[in-house]
């Protein structure tokens, strides 16, 4: 059987540069594989709640299963891996160059704090699916005051 790696963490790190992301998309339409360094792609993700879960779905179709990770903390989720370029000969040139390949990561706010250590991810046909069990709503405790 086949496992994802997932890590636990409170503080995943930030999000990529905007501006950076919007000048390589620009310069990658004059040349179809053009990158400052490492291309960096953002997966497709739905996500849904159920009154017990969080279910995030990511469209990751091309990444080998041990090229995925997860880091889970309380509020967030990131995913990210490498999809290598696909197949090309040699003395072969691009003339259409749509799929995305390289680098990716997102980084997902939860609306509710989830339990960490119900996590499960499954990868299929494509698509990784993560189920996140819903933390119980914090209650109101009532403390007595001790007198002197």
């Amino acid at each position: 059987m086949d496992y994802i790696k997932i890590r636990f963490v409170d503080n995943p790190e930030g999000v990529e540069s905007e501006f950076r992301r919007t000048v390589e998309e620009m310069l990658r339409a004059a040349q179809p594989r053009f990158s400052f360094s490492r291309q960096q792609w953002r997966p497709q993700i739905d996500i849904y709640e159920t009154r017990e879960e969080i279910v995030i779905i990511a469209e990751i179709a091309g990444v080998p299963r041990e090229e995925i990770h997860l880091e889970i903390g309380p509020r967030t989720v990131k995913v990210s891996g490498t999809r290598e370029g696909g197949p090309r000969e040699g003395d072969a040139r691009y003339r259409l160059a749509e799929i995305p390949c390289g680098r990716f990561e997102r980084t997902l706010s939860l609306p509710v704090p989830v339990d960490t250590q119900t996590a499960a991810a499954v990868c299929r046909d494509g698509l990784l699916e993560i189920r996140l069990t819903k933390r119980p709503a914090d209650r109101i405790q009532k403390i007595n005051i001790q007198g002197s």
